[in-house]
């Protein structure tokens, strides 16, 4: 079992060491997406929403989740992140409209910053939700994927 990173000799978790590991600069790009009946979006986009500024908070919320990852992902570095940005992109989907969000994370260091971008957009959505449940229940947060990451030793990737 010790060829795998997370696991001690005795087979047991351990946070992986990273102690040796180069600084570099390092970002993620995640995705993830909500989609909502005509009545919600029309609400947020016109400030509607009884909870106030739906986007606005999502944003918030997936910063701040950014900045929290490792206090909820177990295995995760704490990081200094650099900059967290988080846009937002509305399609039209048949009778529903989806909203594209989109997650950018920076950091210098010595790991990643995969989870940090997947972690912001998942709560990003999920405060999208929270906040609008009242109108629609039924809103579907979609697939939540890494886009592309660069840095460190395993280099760039970009999802094909």
């Amino acid at each position: 079992m010790s060829q795998f990173t997370h696991f001690n000799k005795q087979g047991r978790t351990q946070m992986v060491d990273i102690s040796n590991k180069e600084d570099t600069v390092r970002a993620a790009v995640a995705k993830t997406s909500i989609e909502m009946k005509k009545e919600v979006y029309e609400q947020i986009v016109r400030q509607e929403i009884g909870k106030g500024d739906v986007l606005a908070v999502a944003q918030v919320a997936g910063i701040m989740a950014a900045k929290n990852t490792s206090n909820i992902i177990p295995m995760c570095h704490p990081l200094p992140l650099k900059a967290v940005d988080i846009v937002f992109d509305w399609k039209e989907v048949q009778h529903f409209y989806k909203l594209i969000i989109e997650v950018t994370a920076k950091t210098k260091g010595s790991t990643g910053v995969e989870m940090e971008a997947l972690t912001a957009a998942s709560v990003c959505a999920l405060t999208i939700y929270d906040m609008c449940k009242a109108v629609d229940k039924g809103m579907t947060i979609g697939k939540t994927y890494l886009v592309e990451k660069t840095g460190g030793k395993s280099g760039h990737y970009i999802r094909e």
